[in-house]
C-alpha cells in the first residue's frame, strides 16, 4: 500500500474508534516507511467486547491515593520528550536554538487553558536561555496566546497586532529585530491567513507546538517566517512543570486532559486544540505536589497567612480509614503531619474525628485515641458516627456499634483530645501573641475576643491601651484591629491574657 493511503486509512480509524493511542502508532509507523501492510480498524462493538471499557469502579481502585501526593511518594520516571532526544534540525545549531537572554512579553486572551499554556510556553522558553520582561518597550519577542471561541476573540488579536506593528516599525536598529508570534487556537484555526495578512507576524505556535518554539524564534532570526500548528494525538506536556507568569498570582491551575472530542455543534474547540487525551497521573501528582509546597512556603513566609491546617482524619485506624474509603492510611496521615510540622514550624493544627463508625472495634478506637496523642491536636471536632441515607455506608454496610458505646467512645475522644490541646495551648503562657480583634466575648461584655496567628481563640479584657501607631493616644481595641495580648493562662478552647497595646501587622513584634 502506498504511505499515502495508509495515512489516509489511520485516520479514517482514529474517526471511527476511540483507539486513538494504537491508530496514531500505525499512522507514525506509515510515516517512516515506505510501504506498510494494510490493518484494519477495530469496530467499538468489539473494543468492548474485548474490555477496552473498564467500570469505573476498577480505574477508581487502581488510582491515585492519598500516599501519592506525600513528599517522599516515588514517582514513575517520565520518558523523555523527543524535542529533548533528538539533534537540532541540520540547517540550526544548537546555539543558534538558545535564547541568548533575549526577553519575552507574553500576553494571555481567553479561557484558564490559555493562562496554562502561557506557563508552558514560559517553561519551555525559560529552559532555552530566555528572559522574561513585563515591560513592553523592552521585549525583544512578544507572544500573544490566543483564544478563538468567539469572533470578537479573534478581533481582539487583530486589533492588538495593528497595535504592535508601531511597535515593530519604530525598533531602533541599534537592537536585536523585534520578534511577534501568535500562540494557541487562532494560530491554530488562522494558519496561513494570519501569516498573509499580517507580515509583521514571524512566528505560529498551535497548542501543540510550545516545544517547537526555540526553533520557531531562531528560523524567524534569519528573517522567515515560521510556523507550527501541526495537531497531536499524544502531546500533553506531561513532563513541561508550568512556570506561573504572574507574581502576585492569587490562584493556580492544573490541567488534567487536553482538547476535547465532543464536537459541540457550536463550538470550535475540537479543531484548534485536537483530540481530547488526559495527562499520565504521575505528572498531575508531581504538579499538584509542587504547588502543595509553594503553598506551604507561603504559609511559614507570609505574615498575613494564618497559620493553622486543618486536616481531617476521622480515624486513627487504617482498617476503619479504607472502610470509610479514605484514601490514605493511618502512616500516610502521620507523614504529611510531620512534613507540615517541619515546612511550618509553630502551625496550629485541627481535625474532625468520628467515633463508632460502621464496623469500628476496640482495637480501631484505641488506634484513633493514640492519634490524638501522637498529633496533639490544637482545635478538634468530634462526633459520633450517624448514618446518613443515600450514602455508601447506608447500602453497603451496618450500623452496628450500639448507640451507648459510641457515646462511651466519644466521650473517651473527647476527654483525651482536650488533654493534649491544654497540653499544647499551654505553651503560648508567657508569650506576647498578635491577635486579630473578632469582637466582644459571648461569655462576657468586658471581655474582648479575637484569634492568634495560630487560629487559636485568645479572650482579653476591653480596656484602654496604648496606640503604637500613634505614640500618646489611649484607645479602646475595635473589631479588625490588631493587638498584642501577653498570654497568662490556657485551657483546650482558648487563652487568655491582658492587651499590652495596638498595633499592625507590619510593625508588629509578637514573639514568644
Amino acid at each position: 500500500m502506498h504511505p499515502f493511503q495508509c495515512v489516509l486509512r489511520a485516520r479514517r480509524c482514529l474517526r471511527r474508534g476511540p483507539l486513538a493511542s494504537v491508530s496514531w502508532l500505525l499512522l507514525r509507523t506509515c510515516r517512516a516507511h515506505s510501504s506498510v501492510p494494510s490493518f484494519a480498524c477495530p469496530s467499538p462493538q468489539r473494543q468492548q467486547e474485548d474490555g477496552v471499557w473498564k467500570d469505573f469502579s476498577s480505574r477508581l481502585a487502581t488510582g491515585p491515593t492519598f500516599q501519592d501526593f506525600l513528599r517522599s511518594a516515588s514517582v514513575p520516571p517520565e520518558q523523555p520528550s523527543s524535542s529533548e532526544v533528538e539533534d537540532p534540525p541540520p540547517y540550526l545549531t544548537v546555539d543558534e536554538l538558545l535564547g541568548r537572554q533575549r526577553r519575552v512579553y507574553l500576553e494571555t486572551y481567553g479561557c484558564q487553558m490559555n493562562v496554562n499554556d502561557t506557563e508552558i510556553a514560559w517553561s519551555i522558553l525559560q529552559k532555552s536561555g530566555y528572559l522574561r520582561t513585563s515591560n513592553l518597550q523592552e521585549a525583544d519577542v512578544i507572544l500573544l496566546v490566543t483564544c478563538s471561541i468567539r469572533e470578537k476573540a479573534e478581533q481582539t488579536i487583530w486589533n492588538r497586532l495593528h497595535q504592535l506593528k508601531s511597535l515593530k516599525s519604530k525598533r531602533l536598529r541599534s537592537r536585536v529585530p523585534l520578534r511577534i508570534g501568535i500562540l494557541g487556537c487562532m494560530a491554530e484555526r488562522l494558519k496561513e491567513e494570519i501569516l498573509n495578512r499580517e507580515k509583521m507576524v514571524d512566528i505560529l505556535a498551535g497548542p501543540d507546538a510550545y516545544r517547537d518554539l526555540p526553533r520557531l524564534l531562531a528560523v524567524a532570526e534569519s528573517g522567515q517566517q515560521a510556523a507550527n500548528v501541526l495537531l497531536s494525538l499524544d502531546e500533553t506536556y506531561a513532563d513541561v512543570m508550568p512556570v506561573q507568569t504572574s507574581p502576585s498570582a492569587t490562584s493556580a491551575f492544573v490541567s488534567i486532559m487536553r482538547g476535547c472530542d465532543n464536537m459541540c455543534s457550536y463550538c470550535i474547540v475540537p479543531f484548534t486544540r485536537g483530540r481530547e487525551r488526559s495527562r499520565p497521573v504521575a505528572s498531575i501528582l508531581e504538579e499538584v505536589r509542587k504547588l502543595s509546597e509553594q503553598v506551604l512556603q507561603l504559609i511559614r513566609e507570609r505574615d498575613n497567612i494564618c497559620k493553622q491546617i486543618h486536616l481531617p482524619a476521622q480515624s486513627g485506624s487504617s482498617r476503619v480509614l479504607e472502610a470509610m474509603r479514605r484514601g490514605y492510611s493511618r502512616e500516610a496521615y502521620v507523614e504529611l503531619i510531620h512534613h507540615i510540622r517541619e515546612s511550618i514550624p509553630g502551625v496550629s493544627l485541627s481535625s474532625d474525628f468520628i467515633a463508632g463508625f460502621c464496623g469500628e472495634t476496640e482495637e480501631d478506637h484505641l488506634q484513633t485515641v493514640s492519634l490524638l496523642r501522637e498529633v496533639q491536636y490544637n482545635i478538634g471536632f468530634l462526633f459520633a458516627y450517624s448514618m446518613r441515607q443515600k450514602t455508601r455506608a447506608y447500602h453497603r454496610l451496618k450500623d452496628d456499634i450500639p448507640e451507648e458505646v459510641k457515646l462511651r467512645r466519644l466521650e473517651e475522644l473527647i476527654t483525651v483530645f482536650r488533654e493534649e490541646a491544654t497540653k499544647a495551648n499551654k505553651s503560648f503562657v508567657g508569650c506576647t501573641q498578635l491577635v486579630l480583634v473578632e469582637g466582644p466575648s459571648k461569655r462576657s461584655a468586658a471581655d474582648l475576643c479575637g484569634r492568634n496567628d495560630g487560629n487559636l481563640k485568645v479572650i482579653f479584657a476591653d480596656v484602654e491601651m496604648e496606640d503604637a501607631t500613634d505614640s500618646g493616644l489611649r484607645v479602646r481595641a475595635q473589631p479588625g484591629d490588631y493587638v498584642l495580648v501577653k498570654i497568662t493562662s490556657a485551657s483546650s478552647q482558648t487563652l487568655k491574657g491582658h492587651v499590652l497595646c495596638k498595633t499592625t501587622l507590619k510593625d508588629s513584634t509578637a514573639y514568644c
